[in-house]
């Protein structure tokens, strides 16, 4: 059974691995490698909302108001629906005692949700397969989703430790 302190751990799980994902990214942009613009997120999802799911380019796509700040907050509540994920298949017992695979799995295993739903869905093909360069663009992604859950464990650890 899931507790109040569990389900505020495993939002601060969640929050904590989507930051080490975004710290990735910043490590790859100042080495000049693009990464996902959230605001695309946010495009998609105001458009979403419209009924318009799919796009030949949501690069090209009409921008929607506030879409940086939407797709900003898309991003955090799905890595803390991703860490939910995790506890619902590893137990709360994870959160107070995080080991390496379960949130490593986690994180590779979650690469599928941007090859089959958002790449697609944004007019990149599946698994990128619609980009200048496919490989490099399903490398990223995988090694995006790989520092997540190398997030999960390591703010899960951090929790441990602060958190008693």
């Amino acid at each position: 059974m899931i507790v109040m302190d569990d389900i505020v751990r495993t939002v601060l799980v969640g929050a904590g691995a989507t930051v080490v994902m975004d710290l990735w990214s910043v490590m790859l942009r100042m080495c000049g490698i693009a990464t996902l613009d959230y605001a695309w997120v946010g495009r998609w999802a105001g458009h979403a909302r419209r009924g318009k799911f799919v796009h030949p380019s949501i690069a090209r796509a009409e921008p929607i108001a506030g879409e940086r700040p939407l797709g900003w907050a898309i991003h955090y509540a799905t890595g803390i629906a991703f860490a939910f994920l995790l506890v619902v298949i590893n137990g709360a017992e994870w959160l107070y005692a995080p080991t390496w695979p379960p949130a490593l799995a986690t994180g590779m295993a979650t690469v599928v949700f941007p090859w089959l739903v958002m790449q697609p869905a944004m007019g990149a093909g599946i698994a990128a397969s619609r980009t200048p360069a496919p490989f490099k663009s399903r490398l990223l992604t995988l090694a995006a989703h790989a520092a997540f859950g190398c997030g999960l464990y390591a703010a899960a650890a951090l929790l441990k430790q602060v958190w008693a």
